[in-house]
């Protein structure tokens, strides 16, 4: 019999299997992109405990002393938005991953999540697997790298630091550059917009500040990798430009940047700028239900009248 349960120190041992396989996390957080993974699978099975284990919200999938598979989510910028950060499937039962998905979205109502978003490798079998957990496809994304070498000049442009006051600027142009469809997963509203910003960590944000107007946005993060990214308007700011001044920001290390599939300008850019794809994602939500308050009787002396 097949449970899911909390997951205990000892369920390290059985990420390694008798021939010293590790299996993968399928799960691809954006801040995990192009980070080499430890070669030894015992410290590849440490690395994934440390990952998980320190989460609320992770289940394991066992049949007697055997684990199945592996399941953990994260908040991401509110409690509103999470995503799944981990997720290991050591079976080929489907039933187990579908159990898993369904602990977790149980797990994570119970903590205010209105949405869950997975990205997965986009030749994963898992996405059928999730598609028939509920989760809606809406986007394909290929992750672009460039070797470490001497950072091309910026252009002049009028790219100032982000301030606290800028984020309506920013989803105003995000509304503007954006297909309706990701919108309405992403960011159908401001307050969706906001909770649904991936974990960059430290970095940089700069805007592109046209006379009050933003036309374009830059982040650049200078971790183990490199990471930018870039979002403007295609009929009027220079991609080319602003991933430039990205790669000003970061410097002797291997960079990479994500980028949407329906955002044209920015693959461009990145391919004049000695960038190659090395990876297909694809990315993948699903909205859960809110719980609704019961109605109840009311007594005639308690209840106030309209006039």
């Amino acid at each position: 019999m097949t449970s899911a349960r909390y997951p205990l120190p000892t369920d390290i041992v059985a990420l390694v299997s008798f021939d010293g396989r590790v299996y993968p996390n399928e799960a691809k957080p954006l801040d995990q992109l192009g980070i080499d993974r430890p070669a030894h699978p015992l410290e590849t099975a440490l690395e994934q405990w440390f990952s998980f284990a320190t989460g609320q919200q992770t289940w394991v999938s066992v049949r007697g002393a055997t684990i199945r598979g592996l399941i953990s989510a994260r908040r991401r910028a509110k409690r509103s938005a999470w995503e799944v950060e981990v997720l290991i499937d050591a079976s080929d039962d489907e039933s187990v991953v579908l159990s898993l998905f369904s602990r977790l979205t149980a797990g994570v109502i119970k903590q205010g999540a209105e949405r869950v978003f997975l990205r997965l490798e986009s030749a994963s079998p898992l996405v059928q697997v999730a598609r028939s957990a509920g989760f809606f496809l809406y986007g394909r994304e290929t992750l672009y790298r460039r070797e470490a070498a001497p950072e091309p000049t910026p252009a002049d442009l009028p790219l100032r630091p982000r301030q606290d006051g800028d984020q309506a600027g920013i989803y105003q142009m995000y509304t503007r550059a954006v297909p309706a469809n990701v919108r309405a997963i992403e960011g159908a509203t401001f307050r969706e917009w906001q909770a649904a910003q991936e974990r960059w960590g430290r970095c940089t944000d700069l805007v592109l500040d046209d006379g009050g107007i933003i036309g374009g946005w830059v982040r650049a993060h200078a971790g183990q990798v490199g990471r930018i990214h870039v979002l403007g308007l295609d009929s009027s700011a220079p991609y080319q430009e602003m991933a430039r001044a990205a790669l000003s920001l970061v410097k002797n290390r291997p960079v990479f940047c994500l980028a949407p599939d329906h955002n044209g300008g920015l693959a461009a850019a990145l391919r004049s700028l000695e960038f190659e794809p090395v990876g297909t994602y694809t990315a993948m939500a699903k909205r859960l239900a809110r719980p609704v308050g019961e109605l109840v009787r009311e007594k005639a002396g308690t209840a106030v009248p309209a006039n």
